[in-house]
């Protein structure tokens, strides 16, 4: 199995929606690592799981489009708590959409937030 990991920083925004959110229920910024991580079992006729390049500027992609904004004003999160679970999720779906990669078997996102905590997202592709 091979497997290429990329990783940005993102400061977003967010307010937790869930019953007696504390302080989380207003709206504050975090700061995010988020390392996406796909695997594959064969490497294509380049001798690559997935492109690296095509890899960073797809994360760089999403990274502005996460960048200064605030996650409830999101379409992925209408209705929905926007936990950092959901935001690797959220992520994954994106990163899928927009890269396509093909021979990629697994992807995982992990994100940290702050200092404080790490999610991750694991799925098959």
């Amino acid at each position: 199995m091979y497997s290429v990991s990329v990783s940005r920083e993102i400061i977003a925004q967010h307010y937790l929606t869930v019953p007696d959110p504390g302080p989380e229920g207003k709206l504050h910024s975090h700061r995010y690592t988020v390392e996406a991580t796909l695997r594959g079992p064969e490497l294509d006729e380049r001798g690559y799981l997935v492109d690296i390049d095509r890899l960073c500027e797809t994360m760089d992609a999403l990274a502005a489009f996460y960048s200064d904004r605030t996650l409830n004003d999101l379409d992925a999160f209408e209705g929905a708590n926007p936990s950092t679970e959901r935001f690797a999720r959220c992520f994954g779906d994106r990163l899928l959409e927009q890269l396509d990669p093909d021979g990629v078997s697994e992807l995982r996102i992990a994100i940290d937030e702050d200092d404080v905590a790490s999610v991750a997202h694991e799925r098959t592709c």
